[in-house]
């Protein structure tokens, strides 16, 4: 539904009324679309109701329809579950529930109707709006409504948003509380990983997914798993043998621990179901192995939810309203999902058929069907699961050609997840692989070694960067770079890094005029805490430092909470690039985040004050102002906060807090390990290809513009796009690119906090259908 006029959002939903609720099994991040439900609603000037307890409550009525106000969802953002409750409900299933339900709104004037949760509640939604004319005709013969209410209550909008930790909806790449979900997994299996080590054992992790095994998938990529078990592609008839001999060669090459994840749908070829039990049995039976099983269970759903599972909601939040708004008797029920990086609306009972069509084919043990319906991410992933994991180190006398993969600038959690793939995808594709040691200055001083297959062994999960890296670029370098690419016949490069890397590639590629040894390809995987390098909405780390950032905000807020009427000012990093700091804004429920990108002067400053002197007449007496650290010169860190104590002197104190390079520590993310795994991969892959196109005369010659590329996510696919074009999209200055897509957020957040903003809904997604869909994705 794209527009051609600019509609002013904040009247579209004057004489309208939401009703939002929750249903299913709880997923983290419902509380973040509910909060964003309720708050845009507000802001168009509809008015918003909460459901509690699911369809029960819509169906009971009464007490359990309530009207929202703006601080009915404060503090809500960085809970878990759902603060209004949900039920699994007999009642709406059948026609005289659905009845009471229909009454229950048309009292209240709702005739749009947001309902977070799965499959199952979103069908049930469809059904009813489905029989909507119905239920209208026969409320009004049996004399509970008047004409007038059934005039005024003609049709339901209804929009889904897919609250689910197993991410099984088709249609969608990740769905709220999945992200989340593998939070508490990773962090179970990297405490694992530490016992198992110390006695050498092997354990068996049981993970949640009934009839999808994307947490399971997900799990064993960020984790280096030996095995996974899925209920969509299911082991060959042989797999105990072959199991219990992948784990001996991985013992054998060194390793002291074997980590198997199974999905609790886990089934073999046959629709029999693979137990953890029975792998744990076979196990110590054949191999004779100290082997645990671990259940994971409810603790998946449980705990905060990430900062990835925050935004997406908020923006699905967002979405949802404005297509309730925009709504005609005509428009299909659709779903708000998110595609790669872009918000889409789909045709709810298209994606509903999808995800039936997935499980039928599993139930028919068409197993390649059902992998197929699953989509382009969820293959992706296994693509690179199994190219990692189901593969014998292979052994070559004859290289096919030789790789140097190197770190550059700063730290970012996920570089050694990116390494580790590049190296073992290299060494399967027959190539020898170089590891260079502290960026372009070790490239220049020779502090080069091969690498083998266990020499990466157990990187995936390890924060910061094992090879050493360093801001130094090779400009000043080339004489001794290319006596050493010719030295260690060095073929091609990749670049892990941040805005050095790609600044670093660029110098390299117009260096090639000079020096023949340096034509060779290269290719940059943004890696930076900053997400700064153009050519990719993300960047390897910027998932890590959000959160980091988020855990950080939230235990600020709860002091405030505490203190009352206190406000923090937050300093971020990330250059001039205000993306962890708008972000950080967007998850952690801030009142105001600055940043170079949107200049700001002494007057908006002055009316952030005021807002906040305002807030604290309110029920909720606290702020947050998250601050990037170059976004003023003039107006630093230390200025706002004398402002701030100042003018706030007798309504609110003022802290503030810099926080520094606790950024760029930590073990990377599920999604950064995902997604540094998948990049690493597809780089490798890539620079194979390219070796092989540029060979003259038994020599590598690569001096064409696709030959230096940075592999990057856009919108929608992950893509490698020649640094000469990316050069017109940067400011050299700042180190940043000049268009930043996340700009367009920004609204959102100060809409979140309250301001009369302009939101332009031109800019909003428009109804696609499922099976044209393609693309990979941002999920992890």
């Amino acid at each position: 539904m794209k527009h051609d006029t600019h509609l002013e959002a904040k009247t579209l939903g004057i004489g309208k009324a939401i009703a939002v609720l929750t249903s299913g099994g709880d997923a983290q991040g419902m509380n973040a679309a509910v909060r964003a439900v309720v708050r845009v609603g507000l802001f168009t000037g509809a008015r918003v109701f909460f459901v509690h307890e699911g369809y029960q409550g819509l169906v009971d009525g009464g007490d359990n329809i309530k009207e929202a106000n703006w601080e009915s969802v404060s503090m809500i953002v960085q809970l878990g579950g759902t603060v209004i409750g949900s039920a699994r409900c007999k009642d709406f299933l059948e026609r005289p529930g659905r009845l009471q339900a229909a009454c229950n709104l048309v009292k209240l004037g709702i005739t749009n109707l947001c309902v977070i949760g799965g499959d199952g509640s979103l069908t049930g939604a469809d059904t009813f709006r489905a029989e909507w004319s119905s239920l209208l005709a026969e409320l009004q013969k049996d004399g509970k409504i008047t004409e007038e209410e059934a005039k005024k209550s003609s049709y339901l909008n209804i929009v889904g948003l897919v609250g689910s930790i197993d991410n099984d909806f088709c249609g969608t790449d990740m769905t709220i509380g999945t992200d989340s979900a593998l939070h508490r997994i990773i962090e179970i299996v990297d405490a694992i990983t530490t016992t198992a080590q110390s006695h050498q054992r092997t354990f068996v992790l049981e993970v949640m997914g009934r009839h999808c095994g994307y947490l399971a998938l997900i799990t064993s990529i960020a984790c280096g798993a030996d095995w996974v078990f899925v209920p969509e592609c299911p082991p060959d008839d042989d797999w105990e043998d072959h199991l219990c001999r992948r784990l001996t060669e991985t013992r054998c090459r060194g390793s002291r621990l074997n980590i198997i994840i199974v999905a609790e749908g886990a089934i073999d070829r046959h629709g029999k179901p693979i137990t953890s039990e029975y792998i744990k049995d076979l196990v110590v039976k054949r191999l004779g192995y100290d082997t645990r099983v671990t259940v994971l269970g409810h603790v998946q759903r449980g705990g905060t939810p990430s900062a990835f599972d925050r935004i997406l909601g908020s923006r699905m939040g967002m979405e949802a309203v404005m297509a309730l708004l925009e709504g005609t008797p005509d428009t299909p029920a659709c779903v708000v999902s998110l595609c790669g990086n872009q918000a889409v609306r789909l045709p709810l009972m298209e994606c509903v058929q999808v995800t039936k069509d997935v499980t039928k084919a599993m139930q028919n043990k068409k197993f390649d069907d059902a992998m197929k319906l699953r989509g382009r991410s969820f293959q992706n992933n296994w693509d690179v699961y199994t190219r990692l994991a189901h593969v014998k180190a292979p052994v070559i006398n004859q290289f096919k050609n030789v790789v140097a993969v190197m770190n550059v600038g700063a730290p970012a959690a996920g570089m050694n997840a990116a390494v580790r793939s590049s190296v073992r995808i290299g060494l399967i594709q027959g190539s020898q692989v170089l590891v260079v040691h502290d960026g372009f200055e070790g490239l220049a001083k020779g502090q080069i070694e091969e690498a083998g297959w266990t020499y990466v062994g157990g990187w995936t999960g390890q924060g910061g960067s094992k090879l050493g890296t360093k801001r130094t670029l090779p400009k000043k370098l080339f004489k001794e770079i290319s006596a050493n690419i010719t030295k260690f016949k060095i073929q091609g490069l990749i670049i892990i890094g941040g805005f050095e890397a790609y600044t670093g590639a660029l110098e390299l590629m117009e260096g090639r005029a000079k020096f023949e040894e340096l034509c060779i390809p290269y290719v940059v995987i943004p890696a930076t805490v900053s997400n700064n390098v153009p050519g990719s909405d993300f960047s390897v780390g910027a998932d890590t430092a959000l959160n980091a950032i988020c855990m950080t905000c939230d235990r600020l807020k709860q002091s405030a909470e505490g203190t009352k009427r206190r406000v923090f000012i937050i300093e971020t990093m990330g250059g001039y690039c205000g993306y962890l700091a708008t972000m950080a804004g967007l998850a952690a429920g801030a009142d105001a985040a600055y940043i170079y990108e949107e200049p700001f002067n002494i007057h908006d400053l002055q009316a952030n004050v005021e807002h906040l002197v305002q807030k604290m007449k309110s029920t909720v007496k606290r702020g947050l102002i998250v601050r990037n650290e170059k976004c003023n010169e003039n107006y630093t860190t230390d200025f706002i906060f004398n402002l701030y104590s100042e003018e706030g002197k007798g309504i609110f104190d003022s802290r503030k807090n810099v926080l520094g390079h606790m950024q760029q520590g930590g073990s990377p993310t599920p999604f950064d390990r995902n997604f540094a795994t998948k990049m690493g991969a597809k780089a490798m892959t890539w620079m194979s290809t390219k070796i092989q196109e540029n060979i003259r005369n038994g020599r590598v010659f690569a001096n064409s513009p696709d030959s230096a590329c940075v592999l990057g996510m856009r919108k929608r696919a992950l893509i490698f796009q020649p640094l000469s074009d990316l050069k017109e999209e940067t400011d050299f200055e700042h180190r940043i690119p000049k268009e930043q897509w996340w700009m367009k957020i920004r609204p959102l957040l100060k809409i979140l906090a309250k301001y009369d903003t302009d939101l332009d809904t031109t800019e909003h997604a428009h109804l696609e259908h499922v099976k044209r869909m393609s693309g990979e994705s941002t999920s992890p």
